[in-house]
């Protein structure tokens, strides 16, 4: 186990049961040691995790303006070329802020995977579709859903769902969508609940795909550095997240609808919902921490008593998941684990083979290096919240400083139930 970093000296230190991480944040660092391997492993993986989230964004943001209210959606895996060619906002010559130095268009292994999958063979992509030889959308709607059902978490953005302004945007690009079409519009007449209800589904969509949309040129650019031999360690890996995030805060977050040639603006930017306070805060919350029982692995019958009655305690997110019965067939973490696997860099590769325990356990070690990688993530939220609201660590008040303390373990409270893996990942042999 690596040596900690000694606590601050103006105050004492603390007594939480996870002193030792929250003595490495006061520091400066992570909630993951800083070691090489770990270093190596979350690189590799956000590379990995980069490549099928270049697809997310696009489809999300596809379904959300161009497929809408679709009753019979069957193609909206099917990217058209349009949106492949949709430049990134951060990467690229005529990016927003250039994050990434690659282009803003698809990224290349994306599209060799597309046009021939697994079978390493160019096939008609309706082939392709039905051998499920292709990107997992269903992982990237699982986390839209994790975000709606989980939607009052702060932030003006579900409000904002249910006012007559929104109402009425939704009114009007329904009519729009379904003209000539009197049987839907009588629906909607109906029952406007449905389809307002819907519209809400699909500004979670645009919602989450504004936010990856940012997320995947963050990733692709720490590989390259990475590549390059930067990040001398994982305090290093987390600080470009944390500039990362204070960079993009402001991004705004928006819901438009696409009828032929005219936009329908259910949310429009002049509402002022922001990435960090709209987007990824609440992704954070609903998909690290808490999301809800996979199916097969919980008992969703009441009196089993397996599932919390109170939301709030819900605690399946990657940061408490045992990986091992999540890894299992059709559970949303595995589907982006198989994603994953087809664009993992060499080095990491070469880890697998080294340790797992053949190529039918690279699933579950690319599952625990995620892991891994996400409890770097959550440090950097971490630290850019405490950044934001609190006190520099080298601040030599010793008020401010136990004012951070204080913001530090509430934080990690919420890592001392059982289910939490903040202990299993101080350990370089957790595979």
């Amino acid at each position: 186990m690596p040596t900690l970093t000694q606590p601050q000296t103006l105050i004492p230190p603390s007594t939480h049961p996870h002193a030792d991480v929250i003595h490495r944040l006061e520091a400066g660092g992570s909630m993951l040691p800083d070691t090489p391997e770990n270093l190596m492993q979350i690189i590799g993986i956000y590379k990995a995790y980069a490549v099928p989230m270049d697809f997310y964004w696009r489809d999300l943001l596809y379904i959300a303006e161009r497929v809408f209210l679709n009753p019979i959606p069957a193609f909206k895996y099917f990217l058209p070329q349009e949106y492949l060619d949709l430049p990134n906002h951060y990467a690229g010559d005529t990016a927003d802020l250039r994050i990434w130095r690659g282009e803003a268009t698809a990224h290349p292994e994306l599209l060799e995977f597309m046009e021939k999958g697994e079978l390493k063979r160019k096939l008609p992509k309706l082939f392709h579709h039905l051998w499920h030889d292709r990107v997992n959308m269903e992982f990237a709607e699982a986390c839209m859903r994790a975000m709606l059902w989980h939607q009052d978490m702060g932030g003006r953005f579900n409000d904002y769902l249910y006012t007559e302004e929104y109402k009425g945007a939704c009114d009007r690009a329904i009519r729009a969508y379904f003209k000539g079409n009197p049987a839907m519009l009588g629906l909607h007449k109906l029952f406007p609940e449905m389809f307002y209800e819907k519209c809400r589904e699909l500004s979670y969509y645009s919602n989450l795909g504004l936010f990856w949309e940012v997320m995947a040129p963050v990733f692709f650019e720490m590989s390259d550095i990475y590549d390059e031999g930067g990040f001398a360690g994982v305090p290093a890996a987390m600080d470009f997240l944390v500039n990362g995030i204070f960079a993009v805060a402001g991004r705004p977050i928006y819901h438009h609808v696409y009828v032929g040639d005219e936009c329908f603006e259910l949310i429009p930017k002049s509402c002022g919902f922001t990435w960090l306070y709209e987007a990824a805060l609440p992704y954070v919350e609903a998909v690290f921490y808490r999301t809800a029982p996979f199916r097969g692995t919980k008992s969703y019958n009441a009196q089993a008593g397996q599932v919390p009655q109170d939301q709030n305690d819900f605690h399946y997110g990657i940061l408490y998941a045992d990986v091992f019965p999540v890894g299992s067939a059709g559970i949303p973490p595995t589907l982006l684990m198989q994603d994953m696997l087809h664009f993992l860099p060499p080095y990491l590769l070469e880890y697998y083979q080294q340790h797992c325990r053949g190529e039918d356990d690279m699933l579950i070690q690319l599952g625990i290096t995620f892991q891994r990688s996400m409890y770097n993530v959550t440090s950097a939220v971490i630290q850019a919240l405490r950044a934001a609201l609190l006190y520099p660590l080298d601040d030599q008040n010793p008020r401010h400083l136990m004012a951070n303390r204080q913001f530090f373990e509430a934080q990690m409270d919420r890592f001392v139930r059982p289910e939490a893996r903040l202990r299993d990942v101080q350990r370089q042999d957790y595979r």
